[in-house]
């Protein structure tokens, strides 16, 4: 998977860097099928402690996963990021599981009204 990583407003230090692909990389964990993972780490101004935000979109073979988290820190951000990543991942993948069976079904049941 192809993981980009861009910071606006500031310079993102290797640290930080090394973090956000670390736990990106363990979303294959849970979806293999995973194209290419966008972050943008944003430094928001204003005097608000919770000024940084973290956006995340994934790319998956059919739609894209989308999520924003704004926190104190860009680690906590990315970890809550994460965590509704693989919840989305879940909906996604017991939508696409349903959705043939229900069609398979449909065309079962209409046949047997003929």
């Amino acid at each position: 998977m192809k993981i980009s990583v861009q910071s606006i407003h500031f310079n993102a230090d290797k640290k930080l860097l090394e973090f956000i692909q670390k736990k990106v990389n363990k979303l294959e964990q849970f979806f293999d099928n995973i194209i290419n993972a966008e972050v943008y780490l944003r430094l928001q101004k204003t005097e608000d402690e919770a000024n940084k935000i973290t956006e995340i979109k994934l790319n998956i073979p059919g739609s894209s996963l989308f999520v924003k988290e704004q926190c104190k820190s860009f680690e906590e951000a990315t970890d809550l990021a994460m965590e509704s990543l693989r919840r989305q991942m879940d909906k996604y993948k017991t939508k696409s599981k349903v959705r043939p069976v229900d069609f398979k079904q449909s065309l079962v049941e209409s046949d047997d009204n003929y």
